[in-house]
């Protein structure tokens, strides 16, 4: 479908969503999370179009434009996305103060060793990870990961919610 970075970056930004990589819909109309997984995580997020697309929230796929379709859906970001870009795109945003990770190909890369085995490891270590929030994909494929690990709507999405909204509050002092 040819090149098309998908990015969303603001030197205001105060949350960093980092996904996999845009998907058809998202190249198609050049707008992240842009499909239904983006209402999903706008849901988890507890925020409305206007704050998820505005200047407080920055969005960096570790792949930045689509990497076409695979027999299982599509095809892993293009590796040499986020070594190329990631720093450079990563340095311009000062204010970051939370940083989603979400599915495994960006734990992966963002957290390295302390990556846990599998995706529900490192997702359910969730308060291992200071700097990281990992998630998994809010995909409808994941509905039958989201029924086997309830914790995740139990425990992580409400300390999620509640990180967000310190995240977005306005600074004081």
């Amino acid at each position: 479908m040819g090149p098309r970075p998908i990015v969303q970056a603001d030197t205001r930004a105060r949350i960093l969503i980092i996904g996999q990589a845009p998907g058809r819909r998202v190249h198609a109309t050049g707008i992240p999370w842009n499909d239904r997984s983006g209402e999903r995580l706008r849901a988890w997020l507890a925020l409305d179009r206007a704050t998820f697309y505005g200047p407080t929230v920055a969005i960096v796929p570790m792949g930045l434009c689509y990497p076409g379709s695979g027999s299982h859906g599509d095809l892993p970001p293009r590796a040499e996305c986020a070594p190329l870009w990631f720093a450079p795109l990563r340095h311009a945003l000062p204010h970051i103060v939370l940083t989603l990770l979400i599915g495994g190909y960006a734990q992966r890369y963002h957290l390295g060793r302390q990556a846990r085995a599998s995706l529900t490891e490192t997702v359910r270590a969730w308060r291992d990870y200071e700097a990281f929030w990992p998630l998994p994909h809010p995909s409808g494929r994941n509905n039958h990961w989201l029924r086997r690990n309830p914790w995740f709507a139990d425990e992580l999405l409400p300390a999620l919610k509640a990180r967000v909204r310190e995240a977005l509050a306005p600074r004081r002092g």
